[in-house]
């Protein structure tokens, strides 16, 4: 990892990842994990790094940006401004993350991909942007991409308390002719390919990337928080089906631990990415 001020950038092979945050907060933890209470994550001592001193969980929502082949693929658009949401704190959010994509040295209009883990609030927010009173795509060169069984769940789902997600930020896209609907192990080139991990939703799915023999993968909302690989049976409020997300995650951690393949989480703090190693009969993330 490199680390350049605030920004955090990853390379693997040839294929450049970074990050930029849109926000940091340890307010939603308790609602995402309630079993995350500080006494039990006290007895887990590497989790140091993505907890506040209180013990609260610290949750980043951030976008990644991969460079690959030439092309810049936008992996998660996080929450987004001037929205309608059922949290306080993202109800017509202002955030400066359009200004710090641009410091990160992006040009919205050179961003040929976007893909979206799942249809959560805070993974499709920066699909679309408000202009001129409409809803428009923020890469407006862009191909969206998303896994035909995310949008064949989402699409017959009204609004919920969490505000009208698809309406502002996923049926604009369709509207614009920008989106394709996609397996979910969809191969963007052979460095970029989408990994199914269903259960937080039923299109749920991870981006892996390899590259002159390395490797590294993006969660999505399969792990929300590293005290999920410590703990894989702590299922989160938010999936659709905690006993399907369950065993993905479980499945995940099996298939990836004691491999040399850097795990990068679409919501972890401080590192952000490890590689996942066996602990006893659980797992922690070297980071």
């Amino acid at each position: 990892m490199k680390r350049q001020g605030n920004l955090m950038r990853w390379q693997v092979g040839d294929v450049r990842i970074t990050k930029v945050v849109e926000l940091t907060s340890t307010s939603i933890g308790s609602f995402i994990l309630p079993q995350a209470t500080p006494a039990a994550i006290a007895p887990i001592p590497w989790l140091g790094p993505f907890v506040d001193p209180r013990g609260k969980l610290v949750m980043s929502f951030h976008s990644l940006i991969v460079e690959s082949r030439g092309r810049t693929i936008v992996v998660d658009t996080c929450i987004g401004n001037d929205k309608v949401r059922g949290y306080p704190r993202w109800n017509r959010m202002q955030s400066s993350f359009l200004a710090d994509f641009a410091a990160a040295g992006f040009d919205m209009e050179r961003v040929d991909t976007v893909l979206c883990t799942h249809m959560h609030v805070d993974h499709v927010g920066w699909n679309t942007r408000l202009l001129d009173g409409r809803w428009q795509p923020t890469f407006s060169a862009a191909r969206y991409l998303y896994a035909k069984a995310e949008w064949e769940h989402w699409r017959q789902q009204a609004a919920d308390d969490t505000g009208p997600v698809i309406e502002d930020s996923v049926q604009p896209i369709f509207n614009a002719g920008l989106a394709d609907l996609v397996p979910s192990d969809f191969a963007v080139n052979d460095e970029v390919r989408l990994e199914p991990t269903p259960g937080h939703t039923p299109g749920h799915v991870s981006v892996c990337i390899a590259s002159r023999g390395e490797e590294a993968v993006i969660t999505g909302d399969m792990i929300h928080h590293p005290c999920q690989i410590a703990r894989p049976h702590w299922s989160t409020s938010a999936d659709v089906d905690q006993a399907w997300a369950r065993a993905t995650r479980q499945s995940f951690l099996a298939r990836y631990a004691d491999r040399p393949v850097l795990v990068i989480g679409t919501h972890f703090a401080g590192p952000t990415a490890g590689r996942l190693v066996r602990d006893g009969d659980s797992y922690r993330l070297n980071v």
